[in-house]
């Protein structure tokens, strides 16, 4: 029988547990568990992934920068595949944050093929989450800033997926429109 539903329960499980205290930024404050499961609807509607590891760490994605999740958790719970994953795109929040931005940059085209997706689908999502309810302490300039930084990101993960990638680039239009970026 195939487990692969059982694994992404288990996942959506695993995640909801680790950021049951946590809200978004947005306006509307939403659990946090919101965000893993809008990127890998993303991945599996519009990028049309059926990759299982690939769908199970983007449900775990920041687990381990964002709680106090450690890889031997992932590691042992879904396997060393999944934990690859994670670890690739995670990052290292003791840098100060312009350090970590400047490194996503540079380090997105050596991303492997799946970890890549995992970034894209993750800027989709927060993209669409800046234009329809941006943090309410957010500037217009902090918010186009942001769109701006998405787009450099992004220039380093084309080539994977078509579809991901014209979706990201109608998204990201519609909110430079929208913010007042030429």
């Amino acid at each position: 029988m195939d487990n692969s539903i059982g694994l992404i329960l288990k996942a959506m499980r695993f995640a909801a547990e680790k950021h049951i205290n946590q809200r978004r930024k947005d306006s509307k404050q939403s659990p946090y568990i919101n965000h893993p499961i809008q990127v890998a609807e993303t991945l599996w509607i519009v990028a049309e992934v059926r990759d299982l590891n690939l769908l199970v760490a983007s449900i775990l994605h920041d687990t381990i920068e964002d709680t106090g999740t450690t890889p031997e958790e992932i590691k042992v719970e879904f396997g060393e595949a999944v934990l690859a994953l994670v670890l690739e795109v995670t990052d290292d929040k003791s840098l100060p944050k312009q350090v970590r931005k400047q490194l996503q940059v540079e380090a997105a085209p050596h991303k492997t093929h799946s970890a890549k997706l995992l970034k894209l689908a993750d800027k989709i999502c927060n993209v669409h989450n800046i234009l329809a309810t941006p943090p309410a302490d957010w500037s217009l300039e902090r918010r186009q800033e942001y769109l701006l930084w998405t787009e450099k990101v992004v220039a380093g993960l084309r080539g994977v997926n078509a579809r991901l990638e014209t979706h990201y680039d109608e998204l990201l239009a519609s909110a430079k429109r929208s913010l007042g970026i030429l």
